[in-house]
This record gives C-alpha cells, sequence and structure tokens, in this order.
C-alpha cells in the first residue's frame, strides 16, 4: 500500500518542477528587485484578500471597490515586471487548485 506521505512528498517534487512553479519564482525574483513594485504588489494583494474574504463571508463588494481594483491592476499590469509575476502567480495558483480539486474529488470532502 502507498505511503500518503510519500506520495505527498512526490506531489511536492512534481509541483516544484513544473513550468508554473518555475515561471511564478522566476518572475517573483524579478519582480522583487524593484522595493516599490514590491510594495505595491503586496497592497493590491492585500487588498485582493480582503476583497476575498468578505465575499466568502457574504459581505457585499461595492462598485467603487471592484473599481479601484481594477485600476491597481491595470497600473501593476503596465509595468513588465509586475504583470508577469501576477500571470504567473495567477497561472501557478490555477494548478494548485487543479491539484486541490482532484484530491478533494477523490476522496469526496
Amino acid at each position: 500500500m502507498a505511503n500518503p506521505y510519500d506520495k505527498a512528498r512526490e506531489l511536492t517534487i512534481a509541483i516544484k518542477e513544473s513550468q508554473e512553479y518555475r515561471d511564478y519564482v522566476a518572475a517573483k525574483e524579478r519582480a522583487s528587485q524593484n522595493q516599490e513594485l514590491v510594495a505595491a504588489l503586496n497592497d493590491y494583494q492585500e487588498k485582493q484578500f480582503d476583497m476575498q474574504k468578505k465575499t466568502m463571508l457574504g459581505e457585499e463588494i461595492g462598485q467603487d471597490v471592484a473599481q479601484q481594483m481594477q485600476n491597481l491592476y491595470e497600473i501593476l499590469a503596465s509595468d513588465p515586471a509586475a504583470a508577469a509575476y501576477l500571470q504567473s502567480q495567477m497561472r501557478f495558483a490555477m494548478l494548485v487548485n487543479d491539484v486541490y480539486s482532484v484530491l478533494t474529488d477523490a476522496v469526496k470532502i
């Protein structure tokens, strides 16, 4: 019988070898060279997390907040390093979400 912990380690290695992960790490490293960009990305991600948390709690997100997030995204996306980081982060998050979905479907959670 397979040991789930061993399989989890194998999965970790597979994820770290994935193109999505390697692209994310490279883009994060490039973006980290600019401290102002790091601060702007962190601010955007905090606001994005707050929006997601409110949505999960059933709170309504105002149109002004959504517009502000769209404006922040457009500003960040105009910087090539930030755009690459955000895109690679999204692709990596999708990979992790897909893996999680496979696991939850398999055990019927």
